[in-house]
C-alpha cells in the first residue's frame, strides 16, 4: 500500500492509501468532513443572529463548524453574491 496525499472522494481530494490492485482506503477523518459536508449541502441550516455591542454576530451551527474547521478567533471571508450572503474560511 502507498499513502497516498490526494485521492478522489465524493467530489473532494483527501488522503488515504492506495493498493497496487486498485483498492482505495480513505483517512477516517477526512472521509468524515466530507459526508458532513455533501449532507450539509442538502439541508437548509437555521443559524441565529445576535448582537454585542453594535456589531450584528451570526452564530453557526456546530455542524458547520466541525465540518468545515472553524475555531473561534479565526477570520473568514464574507462576500455579498445575489441578494445572499457567503462566508468563507479564511
Amino acid at each position: 500500500m502507498e499513502h497516498v496525499k490526494a485521492l478522489d472522494f465524493n467530489g473532494y481530494r483527501i488522503a488515504g492509501w492506495k493498493c497496487a490492485c486498485g483498492e482505495k482506503y480513505y483517512e477516517p477523518e477526512g472521509a468524515q468532513k466530507v459526508l458532513l459536508l455533501n449532507k450539509l449541502k442538502k439541508q437548509s441550516l437555521k443559524a441565529k443572529l445576535g448582537r454585542i455591542k453594535s456589531n450584528l454576530i451570526l452564530r453557526l451551527p456546530t455542524d458547520i463548524e466541525h465540518a468545515l474547521n472553524l475555531k473561534q478567533g479565526e477570520d473568514v471571508f464574507i462576500s455579498i453574491e445575489n441578494d445572499a450572503i457567503k462566508v468563507v474560511p479564511a
